[in-house]
């Protein structure tokens, strides 16, 4: 079998350094809350729907939480002593909305904490519901067994059209069906509620639009005789609620990285560090798999000389995930095969690439990622530039495959461009299945060279990164060559200081439920 000769102690530091990284950003994260979590508290204590202007409740009920200066102490047991008065979550909610009833009046704490656990115990519930049903499908359905997973994209705007090419896609051979949500979705602080059919670029990620599709790629899944999986984002201005929603409505994939967010979206570091700690702890709870962004990092830098950029950044991904309760099997950490198809060995050089990650990270579905930055509109030069990524992908046997699309550079793919694409690359997979089982690769050859300066320079900056704290490497532009500003980007005002006595008690009651399931799966 394949394999790279890498330098065990080598990536034993780069990964002591990540784990380094990793607590210092969550001891951060977890002194602080922001808007998003808060709203995410509510969506998990069952609020749903909007306002008579359309801004959804959770919105409504945090705003005058931060008005009345309580969200220090977090808006968990202020709500749940309105529920105490009302019952129903949604109808608390409105009657919070419309003045008609107060966040502190006639406040008790024991009464609102006791309120407050019980709503986010059925919150949980639900979710664990989601997980079993999963598991039901799979175990009834399979999901037709090789790997890597298909992982195909749709975009119309239209939730209904998006479910139709949703299932001719499935049809053609993806395991894995990603909605792209609308053009700068991630820079709104609030889900829109409701189905939507409007949308450009894309369709809006809403819970109705999450069910809508659900829906649909069950039936088909059906029809199928597998299981085909969901993929939405958990990222933005609203990566907390995002995850719930997620969760709620049992999506497989999410893709979740605040390091993208803040590099490409110009989202403030503080605030998307947070909510991404406090999401990942939600995806993992619903047994989600999170794709990270590493790929998009050799769009903006030159792939061969920042190629150790992405194993670095997928070394601390690894670190926080794990410390947020996700296990191997749920991390598609990121890379891509973006090289200039025109030098060189470019192929070989990719293929240490894909092999080191995969090697590194053995137990996660790692994802990849298909030439953009070279995509060119000659839709014939594409399809071998797609088809060289499809056997590179074989041979070091990814977790995940992002099919790519011939028709990349030029428009959002139409039915029939991704159905060729899905044909293609299923067949380049199914011809080489095995040569990863076939080959060695040269001792001291350009592959094995190559792969062991990229982790060398990683370790190197993993290192220099634990010495000067994340933060103050993204202000420097270690990553992408983009650099951000610690007090700059959006959000920076939905973030506050947790207070004490605040309700710190939905990561812990989500790790717990996980730590029971754990507990009852070794005993079964």
């Amino acid at each position: 079998m394949a394999h790279l000769d890498l330098d065990e102690r080598q990536i034993e530091r780069a990964r002591k350094a990540a784990g380094n990284i990793a607590d210092s950003v969550l001891s951060f994260a977890r002194s602080h809350s922001t808007v998003a979590i808060e709203r995410a508290i509510l969506r998990l204590m069952g609020v749903e729907g909007a306002d008579a202007d359309g801004v959804p409740l959770v919105n409504r009920v945090v705003e005058i939480a931060q008005k009345e200066n309580l969200l220090g102490k977090g808006i968990a047991t202020y709500f749940g002593n309105c529920l105490h008065k009302v019952g129903d979550p949604t109808e608390a909610a409105k009657a919070i909305a419309e003045k008609k009833i107060a966040l502190k009046e006639d406040y008790s704490d024991d009464r609102a904490r006791d309120e407050a656990l019980k709503a986010l115990k059925r919150g949980i519930s639900r979710i664990k519901g989601t997980v079993e049903r999963r598991r039901a499908l799979l175990q009834k359905l399979g999901d037709g067994g090789s790997t890597p997973l298909l992982y195909v994209i749709v975009a119309t705007g239209n939730i209904y059209e998006d479910v139709v090419q949703a299932k001719v896609a499935a049809r053609a051979g993806a395991q894995v069906v990603a909605i792209i949500r609308s053009t700068a979705q991630s820079l709104l602080d609030y889900v829109p509620e409701g189905i939507t059919t409007t949308g450009f670029g894309g369709t809006y990620a809403t819970q109705a639009n999450f069910r809508v599709m659900r829906q649909g790629l069950d039936d088909v899944s059906f029809e199928l005789g597998r299981y085909v999986r969901q993929c939405n984002y958990a990222s933005g201005l609203c990566m907390p609620e995002m995850a719930v929603l997620g969760a709620l409505e049992r999506l497989d994939v999410m893709l979740n990285d605040a390091l993208y967010g803040i590099l490409f979206r110009d989202i403030n570091m503080q605030r998307t560090l947070i909510d991404q700690a406090f999401s990942r702890v939600v995806s993992a709870a619903g047994e989600i798999i999170i794709n990270t962004g590493e790929d998009n990092y050799l769009t903006t830098a030159d792939a061969l000389s920042a190629a150790h950029t992405v194993l670095a950044s997928n070394f601390i991904n690894e670190a926080i995930a794990k410390r947020c309760g996700l296990k191997d099997w749920q991390l598609g950490l990121g890379h891509a095969m973006q090289m200039n198809p025109m030098m060189e060995d470019m192929f070989l050089l990719e293929v240490a690439q894909a092999q080191m990650i995969r090697q590194i990270f053995k137990h996660c579905p790692t994802k990849y990622m298909p030439p953009t930055k070279y995509m060119t509109g000659n839709i014939f030069r594409g399809h071998v530039q797609d088809a060289m990524f499809a056997l590179a992908s074989a041979i070091t046997k990814q977790g995940i495959h992002l099919v790519g699309i011939m028709t990349e550079a030029m428009h959002t793919p139409h039915i029939h461009d991704r159905f060729l694409a899905l044909e293609a690359q299923g067949m380049v997979m199914n011809m080489a299945r095995h040569l990863g089982d076939e080959i060695e690769f040269k001792k001291g050859g350009i592959i094995e060279k190559r792969a062991q300066e990229v982790l060398r320079k990683a370790m190197e900056m993993l290192e220099q990164i634990e010495k000067e704290g994340l933060f103050t490497a993204l202000e420097q532009g270690r990553f992408a060559n983009v650099k951000r500003s610690f007090t700059g980007g959006r959000g920076l005002d939905g973030v506050f200081k947790k207070e004490a006595g605040y309700f710190d008690i939905v990561e812990d009651l989500l790790l717990k439920s996980l730590e029971e399931d754990e507990a009852m799966g070794a005993r079964g």
